[in-house]
């Protein structure tokens, strides 16, 4: 296929995942409510799932298709854009007073995901079934953890539950956001498969730019869309629980069902450095020159940073 049909095909299946991941959302959160599961179950379960959905199909399919490097550099190149990308734009338009939680819980647990997950790869240049295992019990230990003592916490962000929708909307959203995650994770896989051959570069510089920032889109837009509503529940703790996701259920669950193999090991010396750096460096920002709020300039920085990594990874 040419490059304008391989690029069109990329764009589909990323369409697809979008709103694949939106319907699931809505349908799953819905049937949770109407099976009287708690909301709070629901917010660090049902919703951190959903949403996480895209990256998840995309990581098992090219997994599973035998493209290991595309389900690391979905992740690794996810995490860095959450907050190198989706950050820093939320605060280019307001600042962010950032929760206790943030350094008691959320941040240093996202980076014994991100070391547990570098460990892992390093020790074998594999991420193994075991290893996957290790991950996905880590996460329910941590989610265990919120439910006995951050319950406050996550009740706010939790949206206000709506009328009950009917039958009919529910099985749609259901039935057609699972159909339409698998088919984008199709299209995007081949898409970007080819689209790398097309373009002579190798399947992580794709997985880390295009797969990758293509996977952040429902955060950015729902990061910009809070801010610009000045919703008071936003937090900086909702991206990083989305990075916690995306290591330790991701690719655990992608590991449990086909062990990855890192081929580019550009993957192990630059791209996972990166999203190591990145991760550590939202703890000084937090705390300097303003305590427990990041603003404008936190967002330049950022910026600046995630601009760096995509020019030195694309050279």
């Amino acid at each position: 296929m040419d490059l304008l049909g391989d690029a069109l095909q990329v764009l589909l299946g990323l369409t697809l995942l979008i709103a694949g991941g939106s319907w699931l959302l809505r349908g799953a959160v819905e049937l949770s409510l109407r099976l009287a599961i708690p909301r709070i179950i629901i917010g660090m379960t049902v919703v951190s799932f959903a949403t996480s959905a895209p990256e998840l199909i995309v990581s098992v399919r090219a997994a599973l298709e035998g493209h290991p490097d595309l389900a690391l550099g979905n992740v690794v190149g996810s995490n860095t854009a959450n907050l190198g990308l989706v950050l820093a734009i939320t605060l280019l338009i307001g600042h962010i007073d950032v929760k206790r939680s943030f350094y008691v819980t959320d941040w240093p647990v996202m980076m014994v995901a991100s070391l547990l997950f570098y460990v892992f790869l390093r020790t074998d240049d594999v991420l193994s079934q075991t290893e996957g295992i290790i991950m996905v019990v880590v996460l329910f230990l941590f989610l265990i953890y919120l439910l006995r003592f951050q319950k406050q916490a996550v009740v706010e962000e939790l949206p206000v539950q709506a009328p009950e929708m009917p039958a009919y909307k529910l099985a749609f959203f259901l039935l057609g956001g699972g159909a339409a995650l698998w088919g984008g994770a199709e299209f995007l896989v081949w898409g970007a498969t080819s689209l790398a051959s097309d373009l002579g570069v190798s399947e992580r510089v794709i997985a880390i730019t295009v797969v990758a920032i293509g996977t952040s889109i429902p955060e950015l837009a729902a990061s910009v869309i809070a801010m610009v509503k000045k919703e008071k529940s936003l937090s900086v703790g909702n991206l990083i629980g989305s990075n916690i996701f995306n290591l330790l259920a991701v690719l655990g669950l992608t590991a449990i069902l086909a062990p990855i193999r890192v081929m580019d090991q550009y993957l192990l010396t630059r791209d996972i450095f990166w999203m190591l750096g990145i991760s550590f460096l939202i703890l000084p920002l937090v705390f300097f020159p303003k305590g427990l709020r990041l603003g404008w300039k936190d967002g330049l920085v950022l910026l600046a940073v995630y601009g760096a990594y995509l020019w030195f990874s694309l050279h």
